[in-house]
């Protein structure tokens, strides 16, 4: 059974960093593009940042390059979120995705990160 499950979030000051995590379970983790995305009360499912399952491609959103890490350990079978200079724009739940040659697609539940003083 395919699962994922972040971890990390939390309440941060502007200008703070967090790290967050995303642990995966019951697919073939390394061969997966992963990605995060992030949503806000009202809005849609806004893209992040991704990184490639065989040649750790990656990709980020205008709003997070510079400011965002994402990468990935496979022989933990996990996707890491590294977030430095988080804004109160910042703020929003972030999700997991996981995408596979065939185009199945999985999500995790989220975990919400708050930027506010």
């Amino acid at each position: 059974q395919v699962q994922l499950v972040e971890s990390g979030g939390g309440l941060v000051q502007p200008g703070g960093s967090l790290r967050l995590s995303c642990a995966a379970f019951g697919f073939r983790f390394s061969s997966y593009d992963m990605a995060w995305y992030r949503q806000t009360p009202g809005n849609e499912r806004e893209f992040v940042a991704e990184i490639g399952g065989p040649g750790g491609t990656l990709n980020y959103a205008d709003s997070t390059q510079g400011r965002f890490t994402i990468s990935r350990d496979n022989s933990k079978n996990t996707l890491y979120l590294q977030m430095d200079s988080l804004k109160p724009d910042d703020t929003a739940v972030y999700y997991c995705r996981a995408r596979g040659a065939w185009g199945d697609t999985h999500w995790g539940q989220g975990t919400q990160v708050t930027v506010s003083s």
